[in-house]
């Protein structure tokens, strides 16, 4: 957000991730991007607050943030020489106003095929403990990556482009 020229403050949410084991990945996204813009939004109304939350899917099974290094391995074990998908939901809100804007972007992924050791030295660094799928593109999890297909940015957490154009609703322009 700072290479968009926004200025703004980091606000954690608090709200329970857990949803219905029958939603689409883009539903799961949508839906957790707006519990945690809402309860932000619920401290300051006036403000426009901006939630986030992102997935992995690997054949079609939803990859959230591993509960542990095991977990870490066994994510990145299916995952290696394969593609996925990422999926980010996005919320924008501003609570006063009455002004939503919600969606999701999606983005192909193919991993380079990995051996056991290099994915214990990646879960050694402890970048994938707290990510979607137990790595991290803008990271060390750069170096496992082998192509793309779609944004970068929905595979960081939060899709720049569509956040623009969301901003625009709230007369918010940017370069």
């Amino acid at each position: 957000m700072r290479g968009m020229g926004l200025q703004f403050d980091i606000i954690p949410s608090d709200v329970n991730e857990e949803v219905p084991a029958d939603l689409e990945p883009a539903q799961i996204v949508e839906e957790l991007a707006f519990r945690k813009a809402s309860d932000v939004a619920r401290s300051y109304p006036d403000k426009i607050v901006i939630g986030s939350d992102t997935v992995v899917v690997w054949n079609g099974t939803v990859l959230g943030k591993p509960r542990d290094e095991e977990e870490a391995f066994q994510m990145l074990s299916r995952l290696q020489g394969d593609w996925h998908r990422v999926y980010t939901g996005l919320a924008v809100i501003q609570a006063q106003a009455g002004i939503k804007k919600l969606g999701h972007t999606c983005t192909r992924v193919q991993m380079k095929p990995l051996s056991p050791e290099k994915i214990k030295r990646y879960i050694s660094s402890g970048e994938p403990m707290d990510k979607a799928g137990a790595y991290a593109i803008q990271g060390i999890g750069a170096t496992l990556v082998q192509r793309l297909d779609g944004d970068y940015f929905t595979v960081v957490g939060l899709p720049v482009s569509l956040l623009a154009d969301y901003l625009e609703s709230f007369s918010i322009e940017v370069p």
